[in-house]
Parts: structure tokens; C-alpha cells; sequence
């Protein structure tokens, strides 16, 4: 059993500052991100916040920011094992 200390509101909370960091880091005001990516106003105001925005509107603020294909390649790539019996059952 692997032992987890994060939860899904932390999750939430590293994402929300990663995606305000990529935005300063490209110089992006939240009223620029928010044209780029059709996401309002308002509601990228609040996820920066808070760290609340649905799925879609999170993928779309993603791709304004020029990530999407990383994120894609991320979940594509292979799982590793975790697990000496995945490592047995994978050779």
C-alpha cells in the first residue's frame, strides 16, 4: 500500500499556482490571459484565487498558455511500476 499525503484540494492549489506562474512568467495580465483564452474575466480572477474553474475552461487557460501538448504527453506516457509483483507480471 502506498502511502499518499496529498489530497485532491492540494492538487487543485499546485495547479492553480502553476498556472498563475506560467502567466507572470509570460508577462500575461489576467486580462490578457483571459482574452487569449476565452476564459471570463471574473472566473479566471476566482481560479486564481481559489483555485475553483471547470475542466474545460482549466484546459482552455492551458492552452493559452502554449501547454496543452505537455500535459497530453503526460498522460500518455508509460506508468512506471510501482509494485515488485508489476515489475514480476511486466518482464
Amino acid at each position: 500500500m502506498t502511502l499518499n499525503l496529498n489530497t485532491a484540494y492540494d492538487t487543485q492549489l499546485d495547479l492553480k499556482e502553476h498556472i498563475q506562474q506560467l502567466r507572470k512568467a509570460q508577462k500575461l495580465s489576467v486580462e490578457a490571459l483571459s482574452e487569449k483564452s476565452g476564459v471570463p474575466y471574473g472566473t479566471v480572477r476566482k481560479f486564481e484565487r481559489t483555485g475553483n474553474i471547470s475542466l474545460r475552461q482549466f484546459l482552455m487557460l492551458v492552452e493559452a498558455l502554449g501547454e496543452l501538448n505537455q500535459l497530453r504527453e503526460f498522460l500518455e506516457q508509460e506508468k512506471a511500476p510501482k509494485t515488485i509483483d508489476e515489475v514480476l507480471k511486466n518482464a
